[in-house]
């Protein structure tokens, strides 16, 4: 090696070399200035130099979860699109219409990535902001006091729930014939995690709405109740002929009515089970059991 070093042109090395050294100290500057000054503070000796990882928890400051981000064009053409969901469904005619109104060429619904499932991914956070906007308005929780003969403070969370699940099930009413084809392509095995995502969000809005605000392990059980009651309820709208959803809404009611009882009965089994234990543990010491 070193008699390769001394017959090899030193030209050979300089040059790489040089320009290495110039390219490390660019990404070094480059680096340093894109990076934000810390400021740094002292660390207790009692404390671990390495902080544990942060873990995310509810609470009424907490971000809500990111919506569905679409371009100027996208909203375009999706926004003009819903217009004829009715008639054509969650189709691609009905991208192609809601193109063309929108004042684009039909070649423009390439644009959309998922095609029909963006259509249905609209729909359901457009539906998700109208719900949060009655709420904020103040007329939606007005009228379901009304409709109970209560004040508006009065409500309970629960009341609240009902009334926002009904209210953002009656806006599926002009899609309610067509919405089993949604089901079925929501069910399909690539849209499955976006379908569940977009459910969460809407439980997740419906009991923030309502003024839910548990921060222990029910804040997940909640959210898991409300999604399969909606969930199940959607089935049961698809083929509701009453005006107004009415089945669908005594469906709803017996659904949080049959949630209730489950609930009192694992309580009450849970109570059975502790008293059991408890004797058991007060038998055994009375016959000199050490425990």
């Amino acid at each position: 090696m070193a008699y390769l070093a001394r017959t090899l042109p030193k030209r050979v090395f300089a040059p790489s070399l040089t320009q290495s050294i110039h390219q490390t100290r660019a990404i070094s500057t480059a680096t340093l200035q894109s990076t934000p000054t810390r400021t740094t503070q002292h660390t207790p000796t009692n404390q671990p130099r390495h902080p544990l990882p942060h873990r995310s928890y509810h609470s009424a400051l907490h971000a809500r979860l990111p919506d569905h981000s679409y371009t100027n064009s996208q909203t375009a053409i999706l926004t003009s699109a819903l217009a004829h969901v009715p008639t054509h469904g969650f189709s691609a005619t009905a991208l192609t219409l809601g193109a063309r109104d929108a004042g684009f060429l039909d070649v423009s619904v390439q644009l959309l990535p998922r095609g029909e499932f963006d259509l249905i991914l609209f729909w359901l956070a457009s539906r998700r902001g109208l719900l949060r906007g009655e709420v904020e308005g103040g007329e939606l929780f007005r009228r379901i006091a009304a409709e109970k003969g209560k004040d508006v403070h009065e409500l309970g969370v629960e009341e609240r729930v009902r009334g926002l699940l009904l209210e953002r099930l009656r806006m599926n009413a002009e899609v309610k014939d067509v919405w089993q084809d949604a089901l079925a392509q929501m069910s399909l095995l690539a849209n499955i995690p976006l379908s569940l995502t977009e459910l969460h969000a809407l439980a997740s809005d419906i009991l923030t709405l309502s003024g839910d605000d548990s921060v222990d392990a029910t804040w997940y059980t909640r959210r898991l109740a409300v999604s399969a009651i909606y969930a199940s309820a959607e089935v049961v709208m698809t083929r509701d002929p009453t005006p107004d959803l009415a089945d669908t809404a005594a469906f709803v009611e017996r659904r949080f009515e049959d949630r209730k009882a489950l609930a009192d009965k694992i309580t009450g089994i849970g109570q059975c089970a502790g008293f059991g234990w408890n004797t058991a543990i007060g038998l055994g010491r009375s016959w000199g059991l050490k425990i």
